[in-house]
């Protein structure tokens, strides 16, 4: 079911102009960035396999192509207090403004911090020139840490923080219920949504299972005949959801998960752009 009028479709091509697109520094990641729009965000994540310096390799190529960058930043891969004031030194000394701080996966810290707010306390005291400062939040839940846990962190790093970003869900209607939560525990950071660009249906389901999206999955496979789709080889289609996320409420844009497939991506959004497209409601 959709939260709008059916009389009043949403156009989704301008909300597509202020996405930010995730970019994962695997071997071939300068050609992932370059295929983004030259006005594009690129947002370059970080993992225990390949460490910070990687993902200051790429942040590098990205600025230098002119492109805004928003760095991610594990708290459980950060060795020490220095590696983290090392870290936000290289990324200001490249112009970037904006960082997007998590906890990570590495089942042990590598250092003194094992969640994102205890980063950005760090951060706060020793003082820094960023002016975006994004975190994690889960409408969906995690699959290792409970809901009191999730709710208490979020609290916690708000004081700190000037945005939040969400896993990647399918079901906008669990986006407007967890922000209406969110709301009344008296968390106000505003929301950018996470979105799956057009990737294969067959690599989405399995990604989103080992994620711990599947509740929204779930919904996706009921509503769009998700298994009929996957054994045609079709792609994800993610305009249904942006149309729900459009316009609403404490949302103030969208985070695109590539998975490295961005010529796809691109040549999703210009289509939708191009043709002025309105999601059907």
């Amino acid at each position: 079911m959709s939260l709008a009028s059916s009389s009043n479709p949403l156009t989704i091509g301008p909300v597509l102009a202020d996405a930010t697109i995730e970019i994962i520094p695997l071997k071939g990641a300068q050609d992932q960035i370059q295929a983004a729009p030259a006005a594009a965000t690129v947002a370059i994540t970080c993992s225990p396999r390949f460490g910070l310096d990687r993902t200051l390799q790429f942040c590098a190529v990205a600025a230098d192509s002119g492109r805004r960058v928003v760095p991610h930043l594990a708290a459980r891969m950060v060795t020490s207090r220095r590696e983290l004031t090392e870290f936000v030194s290289r990324i200001q000394d490249l112009g970037i403004t904006d960082l997007y701080v998590i906890g990570g996966d590495s089942e042990k810290p590598a250092g003194p911090y094992s969640e994102a707010g205890q980063v950005l306390e760090d951060l706060h005291e020793h003082g820094h020139a960023l002016a975006r400062l994004g975190v994690s939040c889960y409408p969906e839940g995690h699959p290792l840490i409970g809901d009191d846990q999730l709710w208490a962190a979020l609290e916690r790093k708000q004081q700190l923080a000037t945005y939040m970003v969400s896993q990647m869900c399918f079901d906008g209607v669990v986006v407007r219920d967890w922000l209406a939560q969110a709301r009344q525990r008296g968390i106000s950071l505003p929301l950018r949504a996470g979105v799956a660009g057009p990737v294969k249906l067959a690599k989405l389901a399995e990604l989103s299972l080992r994620i711990g999206v599947g509740q929204s999955l779930r919904y996706l496979g009921k509503q769009h005949g998700m298994v009929g789709n996957v054994l045609r080889r079709r792609a994800y289609d993610p305009s249904p959801f942006i149309s729900v996320i459009t316009g609403m409420p404490g949302v103030e844009g969208l985070h695109f998960f590539s998975f490295n497939q961005v010529p796809e991506y691109v040549a999703w959004r210009d289509a939708r752009r191009d043709s002025g497209d309105t999601s059907p409601q």
